[in-house]
């Protein structure tokens, strides 16, 4: 039966394809693809786990019956055998043995797939005896889990598309409306949430777009997804509930809506809708090599923002002429580890990282972006401990955490700088707020010099930037632009602390506004006030790859935007389309205005 989820828009387009969920577990489960030569390695730790567990059963099983009637009740002794039966159950073991081989699933991700398979079959049954033992099954999962735990093999580069669905596969009876013999099927990502490592993680497979439950617009996950350029759709609630492993599904990105099960017609008109959008984008591709030049001749500066090295090959072909904004936290992120200290990158590997970025550049400036972690970007890819930071977007992030650190800030700080050796290098510090930081942070960068002077090491010079992100720093420029020779303005977060509003939360995403005044008139006035200054500025949030906002930025003097390669061809052909001149008059009566979005719908 066909039905539709609603959530957010965060990434253009329409995907249609098969469903894999990632299901959530109560202990961290790794998920990832193999590669097919790692079939029998993977099926093999599950059946180690199995024996071990099932070891474990035994030995439980002779403890209990060694008691004395009147000490253990005859009820434990029942469900250790109905724990041994579960474990042993063909429905479990033949379908993770299915998600390995034919899926090339990692073991722990084919565990938790099948479990929520059968999980569901319990749910639908109508004995409440049978239904309880769903409790029971989940607790023999989580004893294999813990087992596996550790044991994990090295992760693919890239997971296979799935074949075309025959009669052989798993009990979705829907045929494939999209591909014929011998043509591989898209698939389609739906889960609770995603980590910025997870998405790190997916960012290197063939998806062909994603779902999850939570998030908002500008989240994380939201952001990754379009620099994947797939379509995706975050904030959709029940979404991971109501989906059911291989269920063909619609995404589109456009309109915020997931639809499951989609007949022939529906299937007809999105399939129709997505050729479209292919063919826009064949226009788009025209511009790549066209100077981002206003009809009255002013040069606009289209930079990319970039989390890994090998995004730089895509920076380029998208015809970004720079790095406006190098997330480096994710070079730190996934590292699984008991001490933080082997977790962290060290400064040779970060360095290599930084020279590839650089050279992937081919001359163009890169601006990195020193570590920003914390809130919905932990370190370690858990979700963030609400009860230990009540509050993590105001706690103990981005530059707090690095002052915080000074011997980890420093590793970092050195290898920047010896990688501005190999080209041009800007240097961006993001949430600052205090004189009393960027003091900090200045001494840090100096004794960074000062340590690879003292061992002869090279190094290049850079340009330092701050990011302007919190109010406090946008109403307070003039400190700022004593110590640092450009600015830029992080959007995402500018929006979130200005109204108060955590940017993740689905549940106030209606509130997330990027046209608010008094967002807009912070903007302005940052803008406004560097190039009073000869200061460069640069925008480097979403609002810089919305195309609703472009005009509206050029009138208020900016020359300078960063966003996902994505994003790129399609602000371009905003520039190519403006005459700055006539638009400073409308920017300045857009921030009049007591309705912003209205006035720039005019």
């Amino acid at each position: 039966m066909t039905f539709a989820v609603h959530g957010l828009p965060v990434a253009r387009g329409i995907a249609i394809g098969r469903a894999v969920l990632v299901v959530s577990s109560r202990i961290d489960v790794a998920h990832y693809f193999i590669k097919p030569e790692e079939i029998e390695t993977e099926i093999d730790r599950v059946r180690t786990a199995r024996n071990a567990v099932a070891d474990e059963l035994t030995k439980l099983q002779a403890s209990v019956a060694q008691m004395g009637p009147n000490d253990t009740p005859h009820e434990l002794s029942a469900l250790l055998e109905v724990h041994q039966m579960l474990l042993q159950d063909e429905v479990l073991t033949g379908g993770v043995k299915h998600w390995i081989t034919e899926r090339l699933y990692n073991a722990e991700w084919a565990l938790t797939t099948q479990l929520e398979i059968i999980a569901r079959q319990f749910d639908e049954m109508e004995d409440e005896y049978l239904r309880e033992r769903k409790a029971d099954l989940e607790q023999v999962v989580e004893r294999l889990l813990h087992r596996m735990k550790g044991t994990a093999a090295v992760l693919a580069p890239s997971p296979p598309r799935r074949k075309r669905a025959t009669s052989q596969d798993d009990d979705n009876d829907n045929d494939d409306p999209t591909a014929g013999d011998g043509i591989d099927v898209p698939l389609v990502l739906i889960a609770h949430d995603l980590s910025p490592a997870d998405m790190l993680q997916f960012k290197k497979s063939v998806f062909a777009g994603f779902v999850t439950d939570v998030g908002g617009r500008t989240s994380h996950t939201a952001i990754v997804a379009r620099s994947m350029d797939i379509p995706a759709v975050v904030g959709a609630r029940t979404a991971s509930q109501l989906v059911r492993q291989d269920d063909w599904v619609i995404i589109d990105g456009d309109a915020g809506v997931v639809i499951v099960d989609p007949s022939p017609i529906i299937l007809a008109e999105y399939g129709f809708k997505q050729r479209q959008g292919d063919l826009e984008r064949g226009r788009l591709a025209r511009l790549r090599h066209k100077p981002a030049v206003t009809l009255d001749g002013q040069r606009v500066e289209l930079l990319a923002n970039i989390e890994m090295p090998e995004d730089t090959v895509g920076a380029v072909k998208a015809g970004a002429v720079g790095v406006g904004l190098f997330r480096s936290e994710f070079l730190f992120m996934g590292r699984e580890s008991t001490t933080r200290q082997t977790r962290l990158p060290d400064e040779e590997e970060q360095y290599q990282a930084y020279k590839r970025a650089v050279e992937g550049m081919q001359g163009m400036p890169v601006t990195i972006r020193t570590i920003d972690v914390g809130a919905d970007k932990p370190l370690d890819g858990k979700s963030a401990n609400k009860q230990e930071h009540l509050n993590p977007a105001l706690g103990l992030r981005a530059i707090r955490w690095s002052l915080a650190d000074p011997a980890m800030f420093l590793t970092q700080l050195r290898a920047i700088l010896r990688a501005a050796a190999h080209g041009e290098i800007h240097l961006l510090i993001p949430m600052l707020a205090h004189a009393s930081e960027i003091r900090q942070t200045l001494s840090l960068i100096d004794f960074a010099r000062t340590e690879l002077d003292n061992r002869g090491a090279v190094y290049g010079q850079v340009k330092l930037g701050a990011m302007i992100e919190i109010p406090a720093a946008a109403l307070t420029l003039r400190i700022f632009l004593k110590h640092f020779d450009f600015l830029s303005i992080g959007t995402n977060d500018l929006i979130q602390y200005t109204l108060a509003i955590d940017r993740a939360d689905e549940s106030v995403a209606h509130l997330y506004d990027p046209a608010h005044p008094a967002v807009l008139r912070l903007v302005a006035d940052t803008i406004a006030e560097c190039r009073r200054q000869g200061k460069g500025v640069a925008v480097c949030g979403e609002m810089a790859g919305d195309v609703a906002f472009t005009r509206l930025l050029l009138g208020l003097g900016l020359r300078s935007f960063s966003m996902h390669p994505s994003r790129i061809l399609a602000v371009k052909q905003e520039v190519l389309r403006a005459d700055t001149g006539k638009l400073e008059a409308w920017a300045k009566s857009v921030l009049e205005s007591d309705d912003p979005a209205a006035a720039m719908a005019g």
